[in-house]
């Protein structure tokens, strides 16, 4: 169960990041110390997804300026922020990757498409050039990305990644059974045989996945009809992370700066999840 947050616990928060990130040795270059520390960072990205996730960073950064100054008062120009932001990114990617559920047996895996921005602006989109692409699902074409994801029954993440948005399916099954996984549920994109042989051989794991329109004559047991009906939580983990989280964007101006905000969006979902559950 959550509980409402308060001003104060913008505190508690830095604390547990502190004492989770892993502390960065004395530099020997020497210089002007950051006036924002890793932890302080972090802190701010989590705690905008903890409360009410706003758009973009210069949004974030407006929001902690104006309500939570006493909390950070050698907070730096927007510009300087941002590169903290982008500098904290390899520190962000290990504490998502520590905070995913991997002890989770059963898991649901689905994809969905994160366009990095309109269709009718793809051939000048020259920002995510490089490692974006076209790709298609039953809603039709899209350009950016297409991330595969993994939740448990409790819908926290347990395997995320990011390829671009031309990767089948199937191609991404093994990166999101890392772990303890026992039962994976997808949609028939899934099921390919190959790979589910594969699954099964190298890694004991059975995937559970609705059979092709043309095998009519296979039966489904009552087990399978059940985990079929629950892979709609993980539907409803893409719609929360893009409609009520902001993963979908076409700010940034970077490739970095679209993983900083993919990131910062998983970090808080997961950590929001966490206090739900506790």
């Amino acid at each position: 169960m959550q509980h409402a947050l308060c001003h104060h616990h913008i505190v508690d928060l830095f604390v547990w990041l502190d004492d989770s990130l892993p502390k960065a040795p004395p530099s020997s270059k020497g210089g002007r110390p950051p006036t924002l520390t890793t932890s302080e960072v972090l802190t701010i990205l989590v705690w905008d997804g903890l409360n009410e996730p706003h758009k973009t960073l210069k949004d974030v950064y407006r929001w902690i300026a104006r309500d939570y100054g006493d909390c950070f008062p050698k907070l730096p120009q927007y510009q300087n922020f941002l590169a903290a932001c982008h500098q904290a990114l390899p520190v962000m990617v290990w504490f998502l990757q520590t905070l995913l559920h991997y002890d989770a047996e059963l898991r649901f895996a689905d994809s969905t498409m994160l366009e990095v921005c309109k269709n009718h602006r793809a051939d000048d989109h020259r920002v995510a050039q490089a490692v974006a692409a076209w790709g298609k699902n039953w809603q039709g074409w899209h350009y950016g990305f297409k991330p595969h994801a993994s939740i448990d029954v409790q819908n926290n993440l347990t395997g995320i990644c990011f390829p671009p948005a031309d990767v089948y399916d199937a191609q991404r099954i093994e990166e999101l059974v890392k772990g303890a996984t026992k039962v994976l549920v997808g949609d028939s994109h899934y099921g390919a045989s190959v790979m589910r042989r594969r699954l099964w051989e190298r890694y004991g794991i059975l995937v559970v996945a609705p059979p092709h329109y043309k095998q009519r004559a296979k039966l489904m047991s009552g087990l399978q009809f059940l985990l079929l009906n629950l892979r709609s939580k993980i539907e409803a983990t893409f719609d929360y992370l893009k409609e009520h989280m902001h993963l979908v964007s076409s700010f940034p101006r970077s490739v970095e700066g679209y993983f900083v905000q993919y990131v910062r969006v998983l970090l808080g979902y997961q950590v929001r999840r966490a206090g739900e559950v506790s």
